[in-house]
């Protein structure tokens, strides 16, 4: 009979007892690593569930109403959180299996004479199992399942998330601080750079309009929708079982020719309501069901870039699109002269009132609206458009900035300071900042 392995050498338990110990370790260790690979799977397969669920899934989520989708909802509200404790978690399982899968071969396995079979069976077998079981096939079944793959991986990822807080805490802080390095390092030949080349390139005939719309051209292809769209709280919309009768009158009160309609709240848009497809009928009752015109909706997430929003409407020969967020809420919307208004400045009609975002007080002294764009603010005060961008985060409105910089909603009076400005809350409510003095000191 072979000798035994080294480590049960020197022991007097009879050679039967022996035998099934070896046997009982050796089916002990396969199962842990078993184990530790379903486990590795099903945090793998999560990313890809989590991270591919589309508005539809948060609708229905919502619309539920259950204590298992509020859970999922809140893992989502953080995803780079999220994101940090399943890398974490599945690296960490990952590792185990690599070490236990060792463990066990080094010691039921004599190969110390063939090097390459223990290469063979440790490394690149155990690198199989893991990629085929742990990553390739949990990640297909979740991106064909994903609402019901994160439905299941909710409650483990929540014990998770608070067993890895600090790690995933410092990956995170880190993972900021890189990136704010190098966006600073990053050459910045942007926007900045071409204006200035515009302004030592252009002689003295070309005219202040001429030279706003080689600014506006420049600054096309780097500007994202969220900072054109018309925010939520500024959207006029019709709900679903208005009547025709108030309809018509809330169409006259708006003056547009496009509005979305929503079925209970907001986040739930049925479609698009175009006026023109009234005309027909507009000495029609009470009664005329309306609802039967809408037409789909076209809906395009907050980071898509103008450029690109402005190719699909020509393409798809529409107007208007409406904006939803990150988890399918909506955002807002965004027209084609919204676009336009990029590289043209303000397009007013006979029926367009001019709405004053700003007031200038003194030479120094201005009142916003909370609600104006950090680039429109830049553009008032002729300040660089990436003075705050070390503070800013994903803050596109004065409002925004402040309650980046604050962390918190402030108060009506109180200052804040940054560089050579002074920002005052002069009105504020439960929910928003509605108007900010600035100051700008020399």
């Amino acid at each position: 009979m072979e000798d035994l392995p080294s480590h049960y050498s020197g022991l007097t338990l009879p050679m039967h007892i022996l035998l099934n110990q070896i046997a009982f370790d050796a089916l002990l260790g396969l199962g842990a690593v078993l184990l530790l690979l379903f486990f590795s799977a099903m945090v793998s397969g999560s990313e890809i569930a989590f991270f591919s669920l589309n508005h539809h899934h948060l609708d229905q989520i919502r619309k539920q109403k259950k204590t298992s989708g509020r859970k999922l909802l809140s893992l989502l509200e953080k995803p780079n959180r999220l994101l940090a404790t399943i890398l974490i978690a599945n690296n960490t399982i990952n590792i185990a299996i690599i070490i236990l899968s060792t463990i066990v071969f080094r010691a039921f396995f004599e190969l110390q004479m063939h090097p390459v079979l223990e290469f063979v069976l440790q490394v690149i077998l155990i690198t199989f199992l893991i990629l085929l079981f742990a990553e390739v096939l949990p990640k297909v079944y979740a991106s064909r399942y994903p609402l019901r793959f994160a439905t299941i991986m909710t409650p483990p990822l929540l014990g998770l998330r608070k067993l890895f807080y600090p790690l995933s805490t410092l990956l995170v802080k880190t993972t900021r601080i890189i990136d704010k390095r190098m966006a600073k390092k990053r050459p910045n030949l942007s926007m900045n750079d071409l204006s200035h080349a515009l302004e030592i390139t252009t002689d003295k005939t070309t005219t202040e309009e001429n030279r706003n719309l080689l600014r506006g051209i420049v600054r096309f292809g780097n500007t994202y929708v969220r900072e054109v769209m018309k925010a939520r709280v500024d959207v006029v919309a019709v709900e679903y079982d208005t009547g025709f009768s108030k309809l018509i009158n809330l169409i006259r009160e708006a003056g547009y020719s496009r509005i979305p309609v929503y079925r209970d709240s907001f986040d739930n848009v049925e479609g698009i309501l175009y006026i023109k497809d009234l005309l027909p009928h507009l000495e029609k009752g009470d009664d005329f069901r309306w609802q039967g015109l809408l037409r789909q909706g076209f809906f395009v997430p907050e980071s898509k870039r103008i450029s690109d929003l402005l190719k699909e409407f020509q393409e798809k020969k529409i107007h208007m699109a409406l904006v939803v967020d990150e988890y399918g809420g909506m955002a807002g919307l965004v027209t084609l002269e919204d676009i336009l208004e990029e590289i043209v400045g303000e397009i007013n009609d006979e029926f367009d009132v001019e709405e004053a975002i700003y007031s200038k007080l003194d030479a120094t002294t201005y009142v916003f609206e909370g609600k104006t764009l950090l680039k429109d603010f830049c553009k008032i005060t002729s300040s660089p458009d990436d003075l705050f961008n070390d503070v800013r985060g994903e803050a596109d409105t004065i409002a925004g900035l402040l309650l980046e910089m604050k962390q918190d909603l402030p108060r009506k009076g109180e200052k804040i300071r940054y560089r050579h400005f002074e920002f005052e809350v002069e009105n504020v409510d439960k929910r928003r900042i509605k108007r900010i003095k600035v100051i700008v000191r020399e």
